[in-house]
């Protein structure tokens, strides 16, 4: 049952919005820094490597824990304010350079939290107010899906975001997307089974020219995506 639920999880008809953001990559197009496969299989393993979702990725399972934690607590009447998810949401979201990407966050974990809610799995709180990285993790404990496949959907879905984005901005049709994302699992693998048990505190993020790209995104004077 927890595969299922992994693929109801990573399935593109999750309604979140995911589709309309490119997360820099409409800059790099325009700027012809992406023009093929090639350059797009190299940025791609570059941010898996080194790029902001590495760090998220890592948080999964401590937020997982404090999420836990936090569903107990309520189980048991006790007056917790979900402090510690609050934290990591906050350090998170703040890791995040452009305010286009914290939108993105947000809006996505607003969704998916709204929809787990609606599902019967709402936050001790019933809130939604909270990043794109909370809702997963609590998806995850909600639907029971083991931490390594939570680390490795989240990995997996962020590949599959930017093909999405990519077979609409790049020369690149979805059989060479489908080739790409095959290409990728065993570094997507691999990361999932490394960062499994890594304090992402202790990571440092490499993806400068990331961050740079969706700065920019903003001053693009027509734009197909919001990121």
């Amino acid at each position: 049952m927890s595969s299922l639920a992994l693929l109801q999880l990573v399935s593109p008809a999750l309604p979140v919005g995911a589709f309309s953001y490119s997360e820099g990559l409409e800059l790099l197009v325009q700027r012809d820094q992406l023009q093929d496969r090639a350059t797009l299989a190299s940025w791609l393993e570059a941010e898996l490597s080194r790029g902001q979702v590495m760090i998220e990725a890592a948080a999964l399972r401590p937020l997982r824990h404090s999420l836990s934690q936090w569903q107990v607590s309520a189980e048991q009447g006790k007056v917790d304010h979900g402090t510690d998810v609050r934290d990591w949401a906050q350090w998170l979201i703040a890791l995040r350079d452009a305010a286009e990407v914290r939108a993105q966050q947000q809006q996505m974990g607003r969704s998916l939290l709204q929809l787990l809610a609606d599902l019967g799995y709402p936050l001790p709180d019933g809130g939604v107010d909270f990043g794109w990285p909370v809702a997963w993790a609590w998806a995850g404990l909600s639907w029971e899906i083991t931490p390594l496949e939570v680390v490795q959907g989240y990995l997996f879905g962020w590949v599959a975001n930017q093909l999405s984005a990519a077979v609409r901005l790049v020369p690149l049709g979805p059989t060479e997307a489908q080739r790409l994302q095959r290409q990728l699992q065993p570094l997507i693998e691999m990361q999932a089974r490394s960062l499994l048990d890594v304090d992402p505190k202790q990571l440092w993020c490499g993806g400068v020219g990331s961050a740079i790209a969706q700065l920019s995104h903003a001053e693009l004077y027509s734009r197909l995506f919001r990121s």
